[in-house]
């Protein structure tokens, strides 16, 4: 390829030759060149401009993926966080109704005995007072009761007695009829 000082000095010889076409063809190529030479030498300044601003766009861009890359993973632990909260207080929230129920239903059974003692109390009282029977005893009322109460006593102490005077430990008690003895 031609160069623009061989061109111009093919035209400077040209004219000291007196051979003017010869001139102006080299001085037609050289001004073409230097078209061409300008025409490549903006389009290497556009783009090296474009290669810069290339180069500044892949820093945003890298900063912009290394922020979404953090803020992602940021995201991803406040959920996992967030789902062992809900795993937790679910569990807890389990629990809390599981003590619950047992504590109502020793609330029901406490309640339930409270209410039973005093039933037994009441009825207890019921019966001292005569108010009611004891059908236990059989028909009879408060006085014969107790006179039954007393017939048992003396019938124990006085085979007890009985005991004593056949085993040689104690006088028998007059009054008292001896058993016969077979």
């Amino acid at each position: 390829m031609l160069s623009i000082d061989k061109l111009e000095g093919q035209a400077k010889d040209s004219i000291v030759s007196n051979s003017e076409d010869l001139a102006r063809m080299a001085l037609e190529r050289k001004n073409a060149l230097v078209q061409q030479v300008d025409k490549i030498d903006s389009e290497v300044a556009e783009l090296e401009e474009q290669g810069e601003k290339l180069i500044v766009s892949e820093k945003r861009l890298s900063t912009k993926i290394e922020i979404f890359r953090t803020r992602k993973e940021s995201i991803k632990a406040e959920y996992s966080a967030a789902e062992a909260q809900v795993k937790i207080n679910e569990s807890f929230t389990g629990i809390s109704e599981e003590m619950a129920d047992v504590g109502v239903a020793l609330d029901r059974a406490e309640n339930k005995k409270d209410e039973m003692k005093a039933r037994a109390g009441a009825i207890d009282e019921l019966m001292e007072a005569g108010t009611l029977e004891d059908l236990t005893v059989g028909n009879k009322d408060y006085i014969d009761r107790e006179l039954s109460k007393v017939n048992k006593k003396r019938n124990v102490e006085s085979e007890l007695s009985m005991l004593k005077a056949e085993l040689g430990r104690g006088p028998i008690k007059t009054g008292e009829k001896i058993p016969d003895t077979e």
